[in-house]
């Protein structure tokens, strides 16, 4: 049996429907409210055919078992979902087929990981690419939950020395750089035949000056001045929007 203490807690509809959609040989258990039964009867049908385990439990035992009292009423326990190490090749590939890019820098709070998933899903990115950054978030309970499911479609990735992939990656990708300055305003900057690769930075400090360098192009949302900036995860949805409408 596996280590509970390894195993990712899944919680709410619409992650555990994303799970058993994608992966339903790597959920172990399932935990549901009385509420959830009708909902979640296709998923205890499959567990059942896997000769593997789902029971009713208490709402106090749920919020014990997911860790967080918004479980939305049902919790699956699962294998961990394995970030894969970056490999430029295989990014090579992607460009052929203009698929675009998210590349977080830094992005340390888990929800904004988990947003900024969910956003992505939503707008049909595939994948995301983690920097080596000492503060960048990785995916976990809290951001999956917060993901709604987002975190089970899309294929994230770690790459090292990040700087160094953003100039290897120029070739195959317009890299595209989120700033509060010295950018072009969003809507107005003009693209090319390359698939798009957008880059996000640290919820504080924004992206490192070897990250901005390493861009090809800097953008920026422009507002009314009445605050500083944008949560980072608002503000990767309105990129995506733009950059991918245009494209």
């Amino acid at each position: 049996m596996a280590d509970e203490r390894k195993l990712r807690r899944v919680a709410g509809i619409a992650a555990v429907t994303a799970l058993f959609e994608r992966a339903p040989e790597t959920v172990t258990r399932l935990m549901l409210s009385e509420e959830m039964k009708q909902a979640a009867n296709p998923f205890c049908l499959e567990l059942t055919k896997a000769r593997k385990q789902f029971r009713l439990a208490s709402q106090a035992e749920l919020t014990r078992i997911a860790g967080t009292p918004m479980h939305g009423g049902i919790v699956a326990l699962a294998e961990p979902r394995p970030v894969r190490p970056f490999d430029l090749g295989e990014a090579q590939r992607w460009a052929r087929t203009q698929a675009p890019l998210l590349m977080l820098d830094g992005v340390s709070n888990p929800h904004n990981l988990g947003a900024i998933a969910r956003t992505a899903a939503f707008f049909g990115i595939e994948r995301i690419v983690l920097s080596d950054h000492p503060q960048q978030a990785m995916p976990s309970d809290a951001s999956a939950r917060v993901a709604e499911g987002g975190l089970e479609i899309i294929e994230v990735y770690r790459a090292h020395r990040f700087a160094d992939v953003l100039l290897r990656l120029k070739p195959h990708y317009r890299i595209v750089a989120s700033a509060l300055e010295r950018g072009f305003p969003v809507d107005q900057v003009k693209l090319d035949d390359r698939p798009l690769a957008i880059l996000v930075g640290n919820e504080e400090t924004g992206l490192g000056k070897a990250t901005l360098d390493a861009a090809e192009t800097i953008v920026t949302i422009p507002g009314s001045g009445a605050v500083q900036s944008l949560n980072v995860a608002s503000a990767t949805a309105i990129l995506i929007h733009t950059l991918i409408r245009r494209r």
